[in-house]
């Protein structure tokens, strides 16, 4: 049974890089380092999801990263992103999830097919159906190529595995359209750190995010700060320009290369059709890196 007040407890998860070698292996190493520094932060974690490169890992990579994870008894919330196109082949996988120490699911829209209501109902309601964990739906059209369905949400929202919704539109009015879908007991999290300022006023949950991973601690104090409505205009406008500066090139390219920068991580190698050599406006980085470093000390 879902403990919802545990993975409730924490406002920030953490889209975790997967750190990799020179010569494309996984880091294990710098993992533990990373999931460690988070642990102390007080973040959720999330792994397997886009940031952590889950697509263009394969199927022994990702279980043996889930079964270092897990080993590692982080005293944080665990949550894995489950995406795909193939339904048969998802529902094998959330089975092989359950059995596993999880604490939840981010399931995404499915990839490149752009279904309508009709076909994001029978696809998630399958694999919530399969589920024995809570799950987080993940609305990301500039990725999936389609909305998560207002329609397919307010049938899904009195499913007993539907939990929140990580969305990442860009747009105050969807969200505030995001948290009427959900229902009563729905949680909407922001899915992009720079919007939660605009985000936190109508109802956010919290953050999944990408910065947290640079700057675990300094990203739990805004998201704190910001849910409470204690970020003041000056604070607001660092922290949206600093944020933003994690995607001069498409996630997770900036955050790895600032991560290697830091000492973070070994290597900022990752998975092709990712590459580090698109990697760009690196001073804005530095910028922001040197902003976030320095805030309310």
């Amino acid at each position: 049974m879902a403990n919802h007040d545990y993975i409730n407890s924490t406002p920030l998860w953490t889209a975790v890089i997967t750190p990799l070698n020179s010569d494309l292996t996984i880091d294990l190493d710098s993992l533990e380092s990373i999931l460690r520094e988070q642990e102390a932060a007080g973040n959720g974690i999330l792994i397997l999801g886009s940031t952590g490169e889950a697509l263009n890992l394969n199927l022994e990579e990702r279980k043996n990263i889930l079964n270092f994870v897990i080993d590692l008894d982080l005293k944080v919330p665990l949550m894995c992103g489950v995406g795909g196109i193939n339904l048969t082949e998802t529902c094998e996988w959330v089975s092989y999830l359950d059995g596993l120490s999880i604490d939840a699911y981010l399931m995404v829209t499915p990839l490149y097919a752009k279904p309508g209501a009709e076909g994001q109902y029978e696809w998630f309601k399958t694999l919530m159906d399969v589920s024995n964990k809570p799950v987080m739906l993940y609305n990301v059209p500039s990725r999936a190529g389609i909305e998560l369905s207002f329609a397919a949400v307010k049938r899904l929202n009195k499913h007993k595995q539907f939990w929140a919704i990580k969305e990442a539109s860009g747009s105050p009015e969807k969200f505030a359209k995001y948290i009427e879908a959900a229902g009563e007991l729905g949680r909407v999290y922001s899915g992009d750190d720079g919007m939660l300022p605009e985000f936190a006023p109508l109802g956010a949950k919290g953050l999944v995010s990408v910065a947290s991973n640079p700057w675990p601690a300094q990203t739990h104090a805004y998201t704190v700060a910001c849910l409470g409505g204690e970020l003041s205009e000056e604070e607001t406008k660092m922290w949206v320009e600093s944020s933003n500066a994690m995607f001069v090139a498409s996630n997770p390219v900036p955050a790895k290369w600032l991560m290697k920068e830091n000492g973070q991580i070994k290597d900022a190698s990752l998975r092709p059709p990712l590459s580090i050599k698109d990697m760009k406006l690196e001073t804005n980085v530095l910028n922001a890196n040197k902003n976030i470093q320095s805030w309310r000390k």
